[in-house]
């Protein structure tokens, strides 16, 4: 027996809203859902090890996060078992599945770190690849980036980053003014990964060229790029000018501002991707910390270079980022829950296993109240609790 069956909950599932709904999981996989008292038939005690009465209570599918590089005190740089701590960190916040994120680095170093996701992505289901957010950046909008790591994107370093991700290479943001960057996304993408515009001093024509070359993200849109001007709309506007576009946004008060964020889902329905962008401070405690190669301190869960100030990823978990996408900017439940689950599976190419609470996807899911504060979590039908 390995089943579960969640029965009498409000599902929220493809930007849709269910009343009185039940979902059934087996073998890892949802493998029926209906509404009413179906699921009285669908409880069979020799198929299921669980029942779970989730009145008064909201069912979503598992949170997947683009864009993480940390959490619980835990930074990806620090290998395989401070990866699988941050995970259990943001597990308990609702995140299912994460792409991890590495900062620029010199790509000799970054090579057996991808190497080591890989290996990570055979064994455990919640990691989905790799994310390379640099070195192939802006100095100019490097935010929390080590000037000494960036480079061009030459054609032999790239080449060598793919092989060493064996096929696990899912995001890479790039800034496509520089020299060869606009020529790489077809290699990319070619290699399985998703192309993300970021860190970045392009204007509207070259980001929208980047778009038009297959680019298919906005990395943490409005940070780290020129800013949406009315006369010069930048990458933002370009992203938003190109419907393919997934806009990921780090919705925790600080790097964005209320208005724009709402804005931003108003604008671009679909296509908005809540992410944490979390360091290692994430669940955890104020102090200080590393981001790659450059010192952080974080007060009050924000965290800043402690030289510059500049904003240094967040502190936030994907539960709090669909809290204030609700309460303090107001996107609809159904919308905010879609920016974290089928938009970013979508985003890299998984809108047919991930994403979704429907028959045969992954049984990743989340059980919320009305405060929208997590209960359970689900991961491939199973759940600590």
């Amino acid at each position: 027996m390995n089943g579960t069956l969640i029965h009498s909950v409000d599902l929220i599932t493809d930007g849709a809203r269910a009343p009185g709904s039940w979902v059934r999981f087996a073998n890892g996989s949802v493998d029926e859902i209906g509404t009413g008292d179906g699921w009285r038939r669908a409880a069979d005690p020799a198929r299921l090890a669980e029942v779970v009465d989730g009145r008064g209570m909201i069912l979503t599918p598992g949170f997947i996060d683009l864009h993480v590089h940390g959490g619980g005190g835990h930074a990806n740089e620090d290998g395989a078992a401070a990866i699988r701590a941050s995970l259990d960190a943001h597990r308990a916040h609702g995140t299912t599945r994460a792409v991890l994120s590495f900062v620029s680095d010199r790509p000799t170093a970054l090579r057996p770190r991808l190497a080591e996701v890989a290996e990570l992505a055979r064994t455990d289901t919640a990691v989905l690849g790799s994310h390379l957010e640099g070195p192939f950046l802006s100095d100019r909008y490097r935010g929390a980036h080590d000037p000494e790591r960036l480079t061009l994107p030459a054609e032999d370093e790239i080449e060598a980053l793919i092989d060493a991700a064996r096929g696990t290479l899912r995001q890479v943001t790039l800034a496509p003014e520089l020299p060869g960057g606009t020529a790489a996304i077809p290699r990319l993408i070619a290699a399985g990964a998703a192309v993300a515009v970021g860190h970045t001093s392009a204007g509207y024509e070259t980001a929208l060229a980047a778009f038009d070359a297959g680019a298919s993200i906005l990395t943490h849109a409005f940070n780290a790029m020129p800013p949406l001007h009315h006369r010069d709309p930048g990458p933002v506007g370009a992203a938003l000018a190109s419907p393919h576009v997934t806009l990921e946004l780090i919705n925790d008060g600080v790097h964005v501002h209320p208005v724009l964020a709402g804005t931003l889902f108003a604008r671009a329905p679909g296509r908005v991707a809540l992410v944490t962008d979390a360091v290692a401070a994430a669940c955890a405690r104020d102090g200080e910390y590393a981001l790659g190669a450059l010192a952080v301190t974080v007060r009050d869960g924000v965290a800043r270079l402690r030289d510059g100030g500049a904003i240094a990823g967040s502190t936030l978990t994907l539960d709090a980022a669909l809290r204030r996408s609700v309460s303090v900017c107001g996107v609809e439940l159904t919308e905010a829950v879609r920016a974290l689950t089928e938009t970013p599976a979508a985003a890299i190419g998984r809108a047919g296993d991930l994403g979704s609470l429907r028959a045969g996807y992954a049984a990743d899911a989340v059980l919320l109240d009305r405060e929208l504060a997590v209960r359970r979590v689900w991961t491939a039908g199973y759940s600590e609790a």
